[in-house]
Formats: C-alpha cells, structure tokens, sequence
C-alpha cells in the first residue's frame, strides 16, 4: 500500500471511512481480496510471494493497513516481509496497542513501514521511523511513504478529493475509485524528495501510478458504519492493459 486517507469516528454515518491504492512490481504475484482459506475470518489480498497482506479486516473487527516507509539509502537484505506485520495482527487475539508496543523493541528488524491497526472501538498507527505508538483521535487523515500526515501532493489531493465528495453528499465506492484513479503528477516545486532521481520522483508523486514495470495495481474502499455492518469494495487493475476486476464483499462484524 503506498497512498490512503481515512476517516475516524468523524462522519455521521460511518465509523471508518477507508480508501487506497496500492503501488507494486506488475511481476509480483498477488491475489485479490477474499475470505482466507488458511484463516477464514480474514478478508484481504494476499502476497502469494511473502504471504502476507498490505490492508484487510476480519469478521472480528480488527482492521490494519501497511504502508512503506520510502527510504532508498536504508535498505536491508535478507529482512522479514513487512506483510507479515499485517497477517500476523490480524490473525492474533492479542489488543492492538500491546501488539504495537512489541514492535517498539522488534521494528528496526524490518524495512522502514507505517502499520494502522485497530479494532471496533480504537486505531493505533506506528512507524519504525518514529518509533512510538500512537492512538488516533477521531479525525481525517492521509498517508503515504512518509509519516502520518506528511503533507505531500498525492497526500492532500487525495484528502481533498474525498472531503470534497462528503461535502456533496457523493459519498459512493465509484465517486472514491475516480478520484483514486487520477494520474496527475505533483508540480516540479511539489515533488517529495526520498533520495531518488527527480525523474522517480515525479512519477511516484501521483495519486494513481503507471510505468513499465512498476505501478497501482488495485484500489480499496472500505466502509463500516456504527452498526458495524462491513462494505470492502476493490478494483484490480491488470498490468499493460484496460482491464479492470471489480468485486463488493459485505459482512457484519460479529
């Protein structure tokens, strides 16, 4: 996962409003969102590589998202798959803040990440890059390959697209996956700089990405309401081609 925005306890409606897009290799091979053979309370994608997930939720209420701290001069080798941070919550029974804390101790084990985890009543976010756990207030935030709130283009153009939808009362799955598909680069004066060639730059600053070997793959839309009734909508999007696999799982968390 690479961009997202959420809404926390901050809508009339709805308790989370979750929306992303996440960026990958075309060669690397994933499957779409589904209810887990190996763990059949869990919805999510799954990295057939690693085995683990970048975003999904369980029958249970517990919900986490990843995404990849962008730092290219701090890469280590032979480390845990970061998808492993997610599958391992949400297959665990243990409170999502004492899951966190573990990380404190462990997290410099991995690659740089953002991990949001919570459940029905509570959303925490950690980062190996800062090191401290953090439970959310209600609010709207985005996040990207940088810390919470950074405020980068792809950042605020995606919070401003989905306030502006709320705003209309044009809160539907289609209205959120047109602004998710937009491929408007950053200005040259607004492109984040993470240490890669500016040319790199440009093209990740955008909110949905394309190049010949690297890009979105799929785009999410999660919403649960205070009744806790689950709505997880996901497009894919086939590499070097137009087509699109859209699919809508709805449940009650339980």
């Amino acid at each position: 996962m690479c961009l997202l925005a959420f809404y926390w306890k901050s809508h009339s409606k709805y308790k989370l409003i979750f929306v992303s897009n996440r960026d990958e290799f075309y060669e690397r091979q994933t499957a779409k969102a589904h209810f887990w053979e190996d763990t059949s309370h869990i919805v999510a994608g799954r990295d057939l590589e690693a085995g683990g997930t970048w975003m999904g939720i369980s029958k249970n209420g517990r919900f986490t998202a990843l995404t990849n701290y962008r730092d290219p001069k701090n890469i280590l080798q032979n480390v845990p798959s970061r998808g492993d941070l997610t599958a391992n919550f949400l297959k665990s029974q243990e409170n999502p803040q004492a899951y966190l804390e573990k990380l404190i101790a462990t997290g410099q084990a991995y690659n740089g990440y953002n991990l949001l985890v919570g459940d029905t009543e509570d959303l925490y976010y950690f980062s190996n890059y800062e090191n401290k756990v953090r439970n959310l207030e209600a609010g709207f935030y985005g996040l990207s390959n940088h810390l919470l709130e950074t405020p980068w283009f792809k950042v605020k153009s995606l919070k401003e697209g989905l306030a502006g939808l709320i705003e209309k009362e044009q809160l539907i799955p289609e209205n959120i996956f047109e602004i998710l598909q937009d491929p408007t680069p950053a200005s040259d004066e607004q492109v984040q700089q993470t240490g890669m060639s500016f040319e790199m730059e440009k093209m990740l600053s955008a909110k949905f990405i394309t190049s010949p070997k690297y890009g979105t793959r799929a785009s999410y839309v999660v919403l649960i309401d205070y009744d806790n009734q689950v709505t997880f909508s996901e497009q894919v999007y086939i590499p070097h081609s137009e087509r699109v696999e859209k699919q809508e799982i709805k449940f009650k968390i339980s």
